[in-house]
């Protein structure tokens, strides 16, 4: 259990934090003045609204899902796979991009907190084929996963993080020369037409009780030709639009949408700053992420697409959600579903047992 936690940075890992311009006074500071609780809500209040939750931030019953043989994937189609949450898998060209897996069933160290729903845990570690590059945005349980790493380590050729998480990674017995950590606007040629550049977030990070001692990002992705922006966890702010007007148009945006609170607004989006956040970025397409899998919130499961589809339509903002584990060439038309309307059997006979009587 001990190991799961990870390791603080020391050493010449230490001192390269140390010198960086977004870490002052001890910690590691947002671009805006952020606070994870701005109101001081006390965390009885925060404790008890989440003992409260309704039945409803968990589906009913299995949710709709996928699974694939991944080695399989077409290498001449631009693809993607999304696993919840905040887990997906990019190949272009045959290049494969894995982003934030956990794969453990829980985003948390402990098995009685943040289990994941039924159908949205069907792919494994093992179930993945060789990863070329994989991306951790930030070290929270439900970004960085221990057994994932572990299981995931001798299928991938180099790891891309933010500054001070590949302490964790180490402890973990992945090899340092593997492991490449960004700084905020840190741009690097990661292989021929690949290049990564790491860029702010509004979060914090920190898996023990001491915040902000590791970086959290974002990622712009450019790989043959394509710009991906990959979100990572992060409230609103004017990075944002910073990011968009440095490197264009984005082809494709994941961000996240969901796990958001009123206790908390800064450092998660509300749907409709999804949105907002992919206007900013001048996104031709956005994929809404961070939800669909675990309950870190209060509320319900599927309330975060619905709200996130809503404010897109109004403001014409081209998006597509698929299925857990459905593959997608996000450069084709996609015909959306709204797969996250659907209820099981015993609600849809007392629905019509009601209607009949």
């Amino acid at each position: 259990m001990i190991k799961r936690f990870g390791k603080s940075p020391e050493g010449m890992r230490l001192q390269r934090i140390r010198n960086s311009p977004n870490y002052r006074d001890g910690s590691f500071k947002n671009v805006e003045k952020t606070s994870v609780n701005p109101d001081n809500v006390s965390i009885f209040t925060i404790l008890k609204k989440m003992i409260s939750r309704p039945s409803s931030v968990r589906p009913s019953s299995e949710i709709p899902n996928q699974k694939v043989v991944l080695k399989d994937l077409n290498p001449n189609e631009p693809q993607l796979v999304w696993f919840g949450h905040s887990s997906y898998l990019i190949q272009i060209k045959g290049y494969r991009v894995l982003v934030d897996p956990v794969f453990s069933g829980n985003a948390s160290p402990f098995r009685f907190f943040g289990k994941a729903f039924e159908g949205a845990d069907h792919y494994d570690a093992e179930d993945m084929s060789e990863i070329d590059l994989l991306v951790i945005t930030h070290d929270h349980y439900d970004h960085l996963d221990y057994p994932s790493v572990k299981k995931l380590d001798s299928k991938v050729s180099k790891i891309a993080t933010s500054l001070g998480v590949g302490a964790h990674l180490e402890t973990w017995g992945v090899k340092n020369d593997k492991i490449t950590e960004f700084d905020w606007w840190e741009s690097k040629e990661i292989n021929s037409g690949v290049r990564l550049t790491a860029t702010p977030a509004r979060h914090f990070s920190g898996r023990s009780i001491k915040r902000a001692q590791t970086l959290w990002s974002s990622f712009v992705l450019e790989i043959y030709g394509y710009k991906i922006f990959l979100g990572g966890d992060s409230g609103f702010d004017g990075s944002f639009k910073k990011i968009g007007e440095k490197f264009g148009s984005f082809d494709l945006v994941f961000l996240e949408c969901g796990q958001f609170g009123k206790y908390w607004p800064q450092i998660h989006m509300f749907p409709e700053q999804t949105v907002q956040a992919a206007a900013d970025l001048q996104a031709k397409k956005v994929i809404p992420v961070h939800w669909g899998k675990f309950v870190l919130s209060y509320h319900p499961w599927n309330e975060p697409i619905q709200r996130f589809v809503t404010a897109a339509e109004k403001a014409g903002i081209d998006y597509l959600s698929p299925r857990i584990g459905e593959p997608v060439n996000f450069t084709a038309e996609y015909e959306q579903q709204p797969w996250w309307l659907f209820e099981n059997k015993d609600e849809q006979h007392e629905r019509e047992s009601a209607t009949l009587g």
